[in-house]
């Protein structure tokens, strides 16, 4: 009787805490139920159940995507399932997907005790990979449910839209109680920001087995800076397209919200801060400032792989309109600078499946009238390895920004790293393959991709869930075998 499952050989395994610039070993990597049982070379064959030839690919620890948001416009069951594909696709193992009360996603307010278990009853059974849910408090009532969130549900992660003050999620909203699905005496502002981290700090304090994953995660755009900067782009009729929509959230107004942020989590003494998407130079030295000014707390930075690889002037279309905006060339230099001075804690995806007739308005050539968000997550893993090591990132540190720290944070205690006991999670990369990225390519029902005709030099063959082989040799194969992960202890 065979004494291991799954058995995958001559894989060069990339280990995150190997020193940065370490070849990676040729190994094999033996799993059963589930779990990585050994890592070593020359494993035998006879008692495996099932081997895999790894080809000498470069073997990564499975993506944590930890930006998504499955069912922001599709019904919630349907993208769970297409939009794991096509995270499979780019190595993702993991999704941390973002949900909220209010319009779009289930499009009804109310508590999460009664609206929560409705999002985990129509993911349940769709999903191609691993995933968890972060949310976000709308209102004072889902605040009082954050004890609840963490212990019933292993909710660990909890999120504020800086810019829903007076910005809808596409441009100026005259009614946010309505958007938001809030009570009409309550308001979304930076009092309630404050109250949320009071909310996540004192469940911190009572829940101590799960604080140090208890974190707050930030959009950080100013909506009064993006309304009256909006109405000055829509008089200036020179400025069209992603650079029009990038001069209507201008990069100064991420810098102010990341300070507000970064104040109020020293005034309320949440010390878990995670600053989404950061965009553009400006940006990123705030975050840096804050870090700083208020070094008794944790902040993490997060950068898109979407900010890293294109820029108004590249991205293919107006379907590239996302939140923050694409930004001009020398911001996505800026922001690999950072991610080279290791100064980023993470690259996620920001994946948001928008199909084109939601997407795009009357006008095609408005990017005011357009949908914003994109998917991306396929493009992920391929996209780094591609352009990182180009620009000088280790395979080590790759592994790190795509999987170990976000792991980390948002208390996957079993993912994160290709070690023994720690789950199957791993994705085949392919360092020397050159080929273009072409949207219907994608498993995403999205018709578009902003990345249309990107060149690409690496690739993702395979990738394995909890040693669930569900990409292989660059197709989906089998059943939707991912499980809700309850997360912190």
């Amino acid at each position: 009787m065979a004494t291991t499952e799954l058995l995958v050989k001559n894989v060069r395994v990339v280990r995150p805490e190997d020193p940065e610039g370490t070849q990676p070993e040729l190994v094999d990597i033996a799993v059963n139920d589930g779990t990585i049982t050994r890592v070593a070379p020359n494993l035998p064959e006879d008692d495996a159940a099932r081997v895999v030839d790894g080809r000498g690919l470069l073997a990564f620890p499975g993506v944590v995507d930890a930006h998504q948001h499955w069912g922001i416009y599709n019904d919630l069951a349907t993208d769970t399932r297409t939009e794991s594909r096509a995270s499979a696709q780019g190595g993702v193992t993991t999704s941390l997907t973002y949900m909220r009360t209010g319009q779009y996603y289930l499009n009804k307010g109310g508590s999460y005790r009664d609206f929560f278990p409705e999002v985990l009853s129509a993911s349940d059974g769709n999903a191609y990979v691993d995933y968890a849910f972060h949310l976000a408090p709308m209102s004072s009532e889902h605040i009082s449910e954050i004890p609840f969130l963490v212990e019933e549900h292993g909710v660990t992660s909890f999120k504020i839209f800086m810019f829903y003050g007076s910005h809808g999620l596409h441009g100026r909203s005259t009614s946010q109680s309505d958007f938001l699905m809030i009570p009409p005496d309550e308001r979304y502002d930076i009092a309630h920001f404050e109250f949320v981290m009071r909310g996540v700090q004192n469940a911190r304090e009572i829940l101590t087995e799960y604080a140090p994953h208890l974190s707050l995660s930030l959009h950080c755009e100013t909506a009064e800076i993006m309304t009256a900067y909006t109405k000055l782009v829509e008089q200036d009729k020179s400025l069209t397209g992603l650079r029009a929509y990038s001069a209507s959230r201008p990069p100064h107004s991420e810098g102010l919200a990341v300070t507000i942020a970064s104040y109020l989590a020293h005034e309320t003494g949440l010390p878990n801060i995670n600053l989404l998407h950061l965009s553009s130079e400006k940006a990123l030295s705030a975050a840096l400032t804050m870090a700083s000014a208020f070094p008794h707390i944790d902040f993490r930075r997060e950068v898109t792989i979407g900010h890293l690889l294109a820029d108004v002037d590249t991205a293919s279309g107006i379907g590239g309109k996302v939140n923050p905006p694409l930004r001009e060339r020398e911001d996505v230099e800026a922001l690999w600078r950072h991610v080279l001075a290791g100064e980023v804690d993470w690259i996620v995806s920001d994946h948001a499946c928008c199909r084109d007739e939601l997407k795009f308005g009357a006008d095609r050539d408005d990017v005011f009238l357009a949908k914003s968000g994109f998917g991306g997550a396929e493009y992920l893993l391929p996209g780094l390895v591609g352009e990182g090591t180009k620009r000088g990132l280790s395979l080590q540190r790759i592994a790190q920004l795509t999987s170990t720290n976000p792991a980390r944070r948002y208390g996957l205690l079993n993912k994160g790293t290709i070690a023994e006991g720690y789950d199957a999670d791993f994705a085949l990369v392919d360092p020397d393959v050159r080929w273009t990225v072409h949207a219907a390519d994608s498993e995403s029902t999205q018709e578009y991709t902003p990345f249309e005709g990107f060149p690409m030099t690496a690739k993702v063959t395979d990738t394995f869930v909890r040693g669930h082989q569900v990409y292989t040799d660059g197709k989906i194969t089998g059943d939707p075998i991912g499980r809700y992960l309850k997360r912190g202890r």
